[in-house]
């Protein structure tokens, strides 16, 4: 193989002014992948301060609506950011940081105030979209006084929305005119789901809160209070230690409903796709795992429609009349006096919990309140585990982006090394197709890579990387400078 002849030396001095451009320009691409990388990390590092925050307040959400506010306003360039919720009638400043000077004043003088077009708060709310307004001077319909008084010449606002509606929003404003990227966009996106999450939580706690504490005060002179006490907290317990999953807590209520209400047996059924299913029961109610939707001809299925408490204190006198689908279970399983109470979400029908006697024995009013607090807590369960796999799924989100990030930076840091070595290396090829090998057996995360030069007759193996012992090495290259032959190739690999 004939030796190429070096370039003269001043061919290669004209040359470093083009060397130094490129060399510049992949140092300049290297910092702007590096500060990407940056943000991302400080993206996802305030997501995960913000779950630590929700985590932390199970029955305050102020500190979430704080600490949204401060990421918000520093992830998106030292920004004034407020947090407002909105109750149905009028929007309420939450949580607000780093104000300009003078804008805390005149934002507070806003608030509380009716939902209208002329702010980006109120029209994300009423919209339930993402408001973007590069240029507040463009946009007629905001108020004037709102925009000086705070001096924002761009705003930008996110929704929270619950099931559809909108409870609240968060809002971010410049003094200077212009776009945001979409990254902040989907930043403040996130923050909003993250704020909605918090105050679910807290809303859930709170209202498990009220009800033990009801339910304490209540059976406080009787005896068996420490043993309801007891199962409840048990149920709470296992709420608590199994947020991601549903069964156990199920499993836990009904084997206290059954106990405690003094009950034959319990069960449990939820609504799926029209039908009620059965997913949880204790003792020896014998009911198949599915079975037809939900009929008032039954007793669980009436408390389903109806969505009150069924207490049917002797079913064989009214099963020919009002409940004829449930005879094959009354005349079966001898079942006399039956309790069932709906499991309600915001009002709607989600289930029911069902107990029952063989005998003819009302159950008592302290048993109807105890399974009313079981179903409760079911529903707790429920949303609980709701909320829990919709945040996982927001961090798998954000875990898959990062690792693109990292992925995309290896490649490019890569190709830009390749580049240097080239830029570095104008006389001599050797060094260039080294660092290729290397590259591609790193990145491609294979066993070893071969670089082959083909000029038209013969193929010459230039360079290897990632052999596994100089044996092998030197068996590829015997077998090379060679005219190309498709087995020959095949074998080498």
């Amino acid at each position: 193989m004939r030796r190429r002849a070096r370039p003269s030396k001043a061919n290669g001095k004209a040359n470093l002014p083009g060397r130094r451009r490129a060399s510049k320009n992949e140092s300049a691409e290297l910092r702007d992948l590096k500060k990407q990388l940056a943000e991302a990390l400080e993206r996802q590092t305030a997501t995960a301060e913000i779950l630590r925050v929700i985590s932390n307040s199970p029955t305050d959400a102020q500190p979430v609506f704080e600490m949204i506010a401060r990421s918000a306003s520093q992830l998106c360039g030292s920004m004034y950011a407020i947090v407002t919720r909105f109750d149905g009638a009028l929007i309420h400043l939450v949580a607000e940081h780093n104000p300009r000077p003078g804008a805390s004043e005149a934002t507070a003088a806003l608030f509380p105030r009716r939902l209208s077009h002329d702010s980006s708060v109120g029209r994300a709310i009423l919209e339930r979209a993402v408001v973007h307004i590069p240029d507040t001077a463009a946009d007629p319909a905001l108020a004037l006084r709102l925009v000086r008084g705070v001096g924002a010449r761009s705003l930008l606002s996110a929704p929270m929305l619950l099931d559809g509606r909108a409870i609240g929003s968060i809002g971010v404003s410049r003094a200077e005119a212009g776009p945001f990227p979409p990254e902040q966009v989907d930043l403040l996106k996130t923050f909003a789901d993250q704020a909605v999450i918090a105050i679910e939580n807290v809303r859930l706690f709170t209202e498990l809160q009220q009800k033990n504490e009801a339910l304490t005060q209540a059976n406080a002179q009787v005896t068996e209070a420490l043993e309801q006490q007891t199962a409840t907290a048990e149920i709470l317990r296992v709420i608590s230690s199994s947020p991601t999953e549903l069964q156990p807590v199920l499993d836990a209520v009904a084997e206290s409903a059954a106990r405690l209400c003094e009950s034959h047996d319990a069960m449990i059924t939820l609504l799926e796709q029209g039908e009620l299913r059965r997913v949880a029961s204790y003792g020896m109610m014998v009911v198949p795992v599915t079975f037809l939707p939900p009929t008032r001809r039954t007793v669980g299925g009436r408390a389903v429609i109806d969505r009150v408490p069924i207490h049917v204190q002797d079913l064989a006198a009214e099963v020919d009349t009002e409940y004829p689908d449930a005879k094959p279970y009354q005349e079966g399983q001898g079942t006399r006096t039956a309790l069932a109470i709906p499991l309600l979400r915001e009002g709607s029908a989600i289930g029911a919990i069902v107990i029952r006697r063989l005998e003819v024995r009302p159950f008592a009013d302290k048993h109807i309140a105890l399974l009313q607090t079981f179903a409760d807590q079911a529903v707790i369960a429920i949303e609980n585990v709701r909320l829990f796999t919709e945040l996982q799924e927001k961090n798998q989100a954000l875990t898959q982006a990062h690792a693109q990030v990292i992925e995309s930076l290896d490649q490019r840091t890569a190709t830009s090394e390749i580049l240097a070595v080239i830029a570095s290396s104008p006389t001599d090829l050797q060094p260039v197709f080294d660092a290729i090998a290397a590259s591609a057996t790193r990145l491609c995360d294979a066993r070893y890579s071969l670089v082959f030069r083909f000029d038209g007759e013969l193929i010459t193996l230039v360079a290897a990387d990632g052999a596994s012992s100089p044996e092998e090495l030197a068996a590829v290259r015997r077998a090379y400078t060679r005219a190309p032959v498709v087995s020959h190739l095949l074998h080498s690999l």
